[in-house]
């Protein structure tokens, strides 16, 4: 399994730079009490832990190719007494098959620009989205990459990976029947669009 281009596990700190409170982000997008949720290319827990915080009592399933990471995520879990959380490894182009069922919202964040094949992708995300469901995609502004600096140092994917709202937009109507519901400006660099199936 390969992990998607540019995409990977930021530093805790420069990442707590950009995302102080990502619950409130969360909350912001749409996640609930008690509806589930999956959340691609999780990492080690920083949107999924809070996410599961948000959702219980229902799961949060974080799904990761990296089983180190997974462990990591694990430990935080355990540690920080979050129980909902279901580390999920596997490929996110068959979400399908590694959920165990649909769920209420999933989250693709900082993730979508790496992804070879975004309309099958999109089409396996439409599946694994309960109809009245949502997909939330947050990506980086299409600014250039020098421009996006974190602790003086430049961030993200490259520019030529970054996607417009527009182009975002575009990518998943194409691919799937999903119907966009809002945009979310989410400074410093990022914007979430969000989608109801």
């Amino acid at each position: 399994m390969d992990r998607f281009r540019n995409t990977g596990q930021p530093d805790w700190d420069w990442w707590g730079k950009l995302w102080p409170t990502p619950g409130a982000t969360l909350r912001e997008l749409g996640l609930a009490a008690g509806r589930s949720v999956a959340e691609v290319g999780c990492g080690s827990g920083y949107f999924a832990l809070p996410a599961a915080r948000i959702a219980d009592p229902a799961p949060v399933y974080a799904v990761d190719v990296d089983e180190a990471l997974l462990a990591e995520l694990t430990s935080l879990a355990e540690r920080q007494a979050v129980g909902n959380v279901v580390p999920v490894r596997g490929d996110a182009r068959n979400l399908t098959e590694i959920l165990p069922k649909p769920v209420d919202a999933l989250v693709v964040a900082n993730t979508l620009h790496g992804v070879d094949d975004r309309t099958g992708f999109l089409g396996e995300a439409f599946d694994a989205v309960e109809p009245g469901g949502s997909l939330i995609v947050v990506n980086w502004r299409d600014r250039p990459r020098e421009s996006t600096t974190v602790g003086g140092e430049p961030r993200g994917p490259p520019t030529a990976l970054r996607m417009s709202p527009e182009e975002t937009e575009e990518a998943v109507r194409r691919a799937a029947a999903f119907e966009l519901d809002r945009r979310v400006d989410l400074p410093p660099y990022h914007y979430a669009l969000v989608f109801d199936r």
